[in-house]
């Protein structure tokens, strides 16, 4: 028998609405680029429902293989700048606000996921990171996956050294372990530049790594969030 043919749900009264989980996973049909176009131009998808969608089929067995994972992805890849969510806190910065957007970064990076970290830069975003130079989130993804690929057992702390209105300048400093059990606490430098959307777009990283002792770390909570009680950077004396 003959599947049916997709259905998208139906706009509310303004003619648009915002998409589901379920807009995006329609399993086992195929879905061609006017589908695509009219989930974009009648549904707005918003990046989080995109980027749950997207994460939730890659859980599932095979899912490159799967129709439905292509066009999330292909929907995601085709959003434009315009569509992007704004990430509070926004510019113009105050003191506050940098840190809190500081502290935001941290949590990202600690929870090791390359997808959730991506979309916290703008899609053009540029960074140097080292001697590595990178354009846009999907070079970002990659990036992030062989880097904790390399790095295990990683922490990071960040702290605020400087910010304007639309600029914050970092300092921070990471633990991490690579596949041969030798451990490292790396102390670096960043430069942010952020648009109205409070998107990052550019991202300069200067990095040096410390050989140390498994004995020696200081970063020692349970892989994740930093606990609010941990000390920063200025009460560990790094």
């Amino acid at each position: 028998m003959a599947e049916p043919p997709a259905q998208l749900p139906t706009p509310n009264a303004s003619g648009s609405r915002t998409a589901t989980l379920h807009d995006v996973e329609i399993s086992g049909t195929h879905i061609g680029d006017a589908v695509i176009s009219r989930i974009q131009r009648r549904h707005q998808p918003s990046g989080a429902a995109l980027h749950q969608a997207t994460r939730r089929l890659e859980a599932q067995p095979h899912a490159e293989e799967r129709p439905e994972a292509k066009i999330a992805a292909r929907v995601m890849s085709n959003t434009s700048a315009q569509e992007e969510a704004p990430r509070p806190p926004l510019p113009p910065f105050t003191y506050e606000s940098a840190v809190k957007k500081v502290r935001m970064a941290e949590d990202a990076w600690n929870s090791r996921d390359p997808d959730r970290i991506a979309l916290a830069y703008s899609p053009d975003t540029k960074w140097r990171n080292r001697n590595i130079f990178l354009q846009g989130r999907e070079e970002v993804r990659q990036f992030l996956k062989g880097k904790w690929a390399r790095e295990q057992e990683y922490r990071l702390i960040k702290e605020i050294w400087a910010h304007t209105e639309e600029r914050i300048a970092v300092r921070f400093v990471y633990e991490y372990r690579d596949d041969s059990n030798n451990w490292f606490r790396a102390h670096g430098n960043e430069n942010w530049h952020f648009d109205e959307k409070g998107l990052m777009r550019y991202r300069h990283a200067s990095i040096n790594d410390q050989q140390i002792l498994e004995s020696e770390r200081l970063f020692k909570w349970p892989q994740g969030r930093r606990p609010d009680d941990h000390p920063g950077l200025t009460e560990l004396g790094l």
